[in-house]
């Protein structure tokens, strides 16, 4: 892959353990309905902490191979007891594909979430093929089989020292164009030209009603052929194409200029998420060259899937054991945080992004891998989300648009 246009590397983090095959997959993350934390400072760790994590845990690395020099996948089971390893083989495409079968009640999601080098911005964007925590398209699933096209949406989360600005408008599907490589969402677009993946972004910002506007570009260290059945029954998948990457975000409205550390990711699944899990959370964290992952799934029937995953700069990978779960301070919606470290007493929230009745994004410190490092953290309840009250707060943060 071409990396001379690739900006310098940075570094970041992730949460648990799972079972692996190949093909793609990942669930993502809503805005809160209320907000938690203002921008103030995060922690007196360093002097200059008024963005997003501390500029020292945000240190680059040199990007030399993993520690212990593995190349490739050195376990020969999935946490269920099956085989894993790439399905297709290495000549598979490990890029994204925006074209793929999403069946009735189904979902398709494209995450991407970034910091940028010096501490005091971040962001996530979303790409969704019928969005998982629509109150629109759980009301049409309760109806009946419901058409996922029909409930699309880009969003778009940036954070800062001036403060975070949000978007999440659902489109039917007279709004949606794809094709294996570019799918476009109302005036939004997002497109993979073979290295790099590229999001043009216009939408409205809420509850401010200003548009956000630019265009942020993905680069690649890597792209893997990692596949994970996230249940038993392979309904819901999790892909992390590119667990390490470089991110140019370049912002007209709001002015905004900054390069990065990023994560690219893909979920896909045939049947809602809260049909068949409790809770899960996740993480991913930037390792020397390299970067890990953490997911852990509650299922529905209480069995857990926990996932512990390492990649190297070239898109190899393979499991470690996961640390002790430690647990984190519950959010101001009372959702409670978990996570995996291997230092309990080291383990802290740098900050919580998101903090809504059902979901919380964090940036957190832990030690992992044999160092500290920093980690960008989400906690979800199903239970919570499925609740009528919390349905019924959901359109303030997620309007529909008419055509």
């Amino acid at each position: 892959m071409p990396r001379s246009h690739i900006p310098p590397s940075g570094k970041l983090r992730a949460s648990d353990r799972l079972n692996v095959v190949d093909t793609r997959g990942h669930a993502d993350r809503l805005q809160p309905a209320l907000s938690g934390d203002r921008w103030s400072t995060l922690r007196p760790l360093v002097a200059r902490m008024d963005g997003v994590v501390p500029a020292a845990g945000l240190a680059q690395p040199h990007s030399g191979a993993l520690s212990g020099g593995w190349q490739h996948a050195s376990w020969a089971r999935r946490a269920d007891g099956g085989d894993l390893g790439p399905a297709g083989g290495g000549s598979r495409d490990r890029g994204p594909r925006f074209d793929e079968a999403v069946p009735a009640n189904g979902y398709a999601w494209w995450y991407v979430d970034a910091i940028s080098d010096d501490g005091q911005h971040g962001l996530t964007i979303i790409a969704f093929i019928g969005s998982v925590f629509s109150p629109y398209y759980a009301a049409a699933r309760r109806r009946g089989p419901a058409d996922p096209h029909n409930h699309c949406a880009l969003n778009v989360a940036l954070y800062g020292r001036r403060g975070k600005h949000w978007a999440l408008t659902e489109r039917r599907k007279t709004s949606l164009v794809r094709s294996k490589r570019h799918l476009s969402i109302g005036e939004s677009s997002v497109s993979w030209s073979g290295d790099i993946f590229t999001i043009d972004i216009s939408e409205l910002a809420i509850p401010r009603f200003t548009r956000l506007q630019g265009r942020v570009r993905l680069y690649p260290s890597a792209l893997t052929d990692c596949d994970i059945a996230l249940d038993a029954n392979g309904h819901h998948r999790w892909r992390p194409i590119a667990p390490r990457a470089r991110v140019d975000v370049q912002m007209t409205n709001p002015a905004l200029r900054w390069c990065g550390s990023g994560y690219f990711d893909s979920n896909a699944g045939s049947v809602a998420l809260e049909d068949d899990f409790k809770t899960w959370t996740w993480s991913r964290a930037d390792t020397e060259g390299g970067a890990a992952v953490l997911y852990d799934v509650v299922r529905r029937d209480g069995s857990r899937l926990p996932v512990a995953l390492r990649f190297d700069g070239e898109g190899s990978y393979e499991n470690f054991a996961p640390p002790d779960e430690v647990p984190l301070p519950a959010t101001g919606w009372r959702i409670g945080r978990r996570t995996r470290s291997e230092d309990v007493g080291g383990t802290t929230v740098l900050r919580t992004l998101e903090d809504t009745p059902f979901y919380a994004r964090s940036a957190i410190a832990s030690h992992l891998l044999g160092e500290r490092r920093v980690s960008m953290h989400e906690s979800l309840s199903l239970d919570r989300f499925r609740t009528p009250w919390v349905q019924a707060m959901l359109p303030f943060r997620m309007p529909r648009a008419r055509r």
